[in-house]
């Protein structure tokens, strides 16, 4: 229990920094350059994690490195910067926030794990406070910004939770500088060619970079990877629900967004999705409706898995 309360509040570092990313990208980098701003997040923060964990991808890994950089950062990261510079800091993040209920329904389809109650209901009660934070009266709300978090959340679920299927037995920190890595330099010629010349960065922008880089992207997914590793996807699944909070605090007490009553009760909900989702006692077991025919969870899992 102890074990599970520890692995969920690191893991929980990750989202609130990624809600603060939406507010560092909207204010500070420039709005024309996503493929270079995606690729200037990825890449640096692989290549940093790369000289730490000193492992090079060895057999399968090669091209799992590759999926998993394309979903998790190549794809994600475009779709992240756009979000974040055509929707308002607070509306941008709560799109996010959906990702609790797609994460479960993903997992349990393809790694077998079913969902507890718990982590229906705290998803379905933080959905429900995103959806009062979402539709009722954000200024600034466009189509398009909507639909690149939507698929930003769609593509995320998808990558954290083939993440998790592929992830046993491999290093966390090295998997995850692979996946950067990879990411990163599969952006890096599509930007060239489609953007041209790098963007000239102020120095503030080269601070924003660097806060994007090593804190949103190389501290935040090497926790969440972990919390992965150790939790179950629902429980992962809903600490992200922190994303949208963080996103929606920075966005009206720094950025300037409003805050109707109705978002500020959606708010409350989404923490209460988060609270009444937490891990409890055995709450990492293999769920007894595993399907048949799963793999059991092997020798080292065990050892490295709180019980």
């Amino acid at each position: 229990m102890e074990a599970n309360v520890r692995w969920t509040l690191l893991t929980a570092l990750a989202p609130v920094a990624w809600g603060a990313n939406y507010f560092v990208t909207h204010e500070y980098l420039p709005p024309d350059s996503p493929l270079y701003g995606a690729a200037l997040r990825a890449l640096p923060a692989g290549l940093a994690l790369l000289t730490l964990s000193r492992r090079l991808p060895r057999g399968v890994w090669w091209g799992r490195s590759a999926v998993l950089g394309l979903l998790n950062a190549s794809v994600f990261f475009v779709l992240v910067y756009l979000a974040s510079q055509l929707l308002p800091t607070s509306v941008a993040s709560t799109v996010m926030a959906v990702s609790p209920l797609t994460m479960m329904l993903i997992a349990w389809g393809l790694v077998a794990e079913r969902p507890r109650a718990a982590h229906l209901a705290g998803a379905a009660v933080g959905l429900a406070g995103v959806c009062l934070m979402l539709f009722t009266g954000a200024d600034g709300t466009s189509l398009a910004g909507v639909l690149a978090s939507a698929a930003a959340m769609l593509v995320s679920s998808f990558g954290h939770v083939l993440t998790k299927h592929w992830g046993s037995g491999v290093d966390v920190l090295a998997a995850t500088a692979w996946q950067l890595t990879a990411g990163g330099l599969f952006l890096l010629p599509v930007a060239a060619a489609v953007e041209g010349s790098p963007p000239a960065l102020s120095g503030t922008a080269l601070l924003a970079v660097g806060y994007t880089s090593l804190i949103a992207t190389a501290l935040a997914f090497a926790v969440w990877f972990a919390g992965l590793r150790h939790l179950p996807a629902g429980t992962v699944g809903l600490t992200g629900l922190l994303n949208p909070v963080t996103g929606v605090v920075l966005g009206t007490t720094v950025a300037g967004d409003s805050l109707s009553g109705r978002q500020l009760g959606g708010l409350v909900l989404v923490l209460a999705g988060v609270v009444l989702g937490r891990p409890g006692r055995g709450g990492n077991r293999a769920a007894p409706g595993r399907a048949a025919g799963a793999p059991s969870p092997t020798r080292e899992q065990h050892k490295e898995t709180p019980r």
